[in-house]
């Protein structure tokens, strides 16, 4: 894959099939408005999406509906409930913990790995200047910079060159996007995570091993703390406000037009 451009390709997350091509139209408008107001809390965790319901609120048919439901539980935003329709997805802070756990397990292996490696490292240096350029750059959305980073740590590992590391990792990622755009929501965490990569390869450059282990390990540490303040303060706040109105904003030809992305 090239490293001059760490975004990663969009593939389904989990083991379901992802549908068959991006999404467009009307389904692509559904799954925009809903995806934002999952991300923005504004449905809590376990809230029931039926089909009919939606059907009313867009003013679509079902085929459309069906559609977008399906690319959201293909990314990992909803669940399907046996004969009962959606739900928005629960959120498992045991389940993050320990991702994030195993996740830093592998990623401090990574870096030490490319650190003690010899040779020119054009690939690292790729890197450096683009994160460079995102920092000096306009403001992304916590989606685009998930997508990111995401790609930024898989990079490092496809470099180290271990399969089943970068598989596991991968498989570890795919669970984690939901949590990282909290994390990218967070004020400033562009800026920071900029810093805090280009440190990374910064120390791999040069040789450092226990120096580029200690700024992955803060880059990790410092998403996780966020992804957990974010959780906290954002499950008080929906279920202390309840589950918006029923009726919402169709959706029109702008939003039709923006396609979604791999969430």
């Amino acid at each position: 894959m090239p490293t001059k451009n760490p975004r990663r390709p969009r593939r389904a997350r989990g083991d379901r099939a992802a549908p068959a091509g991006p999404l467009s139209g009307l389904p692509a408008a559904i799954v925009a408005t809903l995806k934002e107001r999952i991300i923005a809390w504004k449905y809590p965790p376990e809230h029931r999406l039926t089909e009919e319901a939606l059907c009313r609120e867009f003013g679509v048919s079902r085929s459309p509906v069906r559609e977008a439901l399906r690319a959201l539980v293909t990314n990992g935003f909803v669940t399907k409930l046996a004969n009962r329709g959606y739900a928005v997805k629960q959120l498992d802070l045991r389940d993050m913990e320990e991702l994030y756990d195993v996740r830093k397990a592998l990623e401090l292996h990574v870096v030490e790995r490319l650190a003690g490696g010899d040779g020119p490292r054009p690939e690292l240096a790729a890197l450096h200047r683009a994160w460079a350029k995102i920092l000096a750059g306009p403001k992304r959305k916590g989606e685009d910079l998930a997508e990111l980073d995401t790609r930024f740590h898989e990079t490092l590992a496809e470099l180290a060159g271990n399969r089943m590391l970068l598989a596991s990792l991968r498989a570890i990622n795919e669970r984690l996007f939901v949590f990282r755009m909290l994390d990218f929501g967070q004020p400033d965490r562009q800026k920071t995570t900029c810093h805090q990569h280009m440190r990374v390869v910064e120390r791999i450059l040069a040789g450092d091993a226990e120096g580029a282990r200690a700024a992955m390990a803060r880059n990790i540490g410092d998403g996780r703390a966020n992804v957990d303040t974010s959780i906290k303060e954002a499950l008080a706040k929906a279920f202390a406000v309840g589950t918006p109105p029923t009726a919402g904003p169709r959706p029109n030809a702008r939003a039709a037009s923006r396609r979604p992305r791999s969430g």
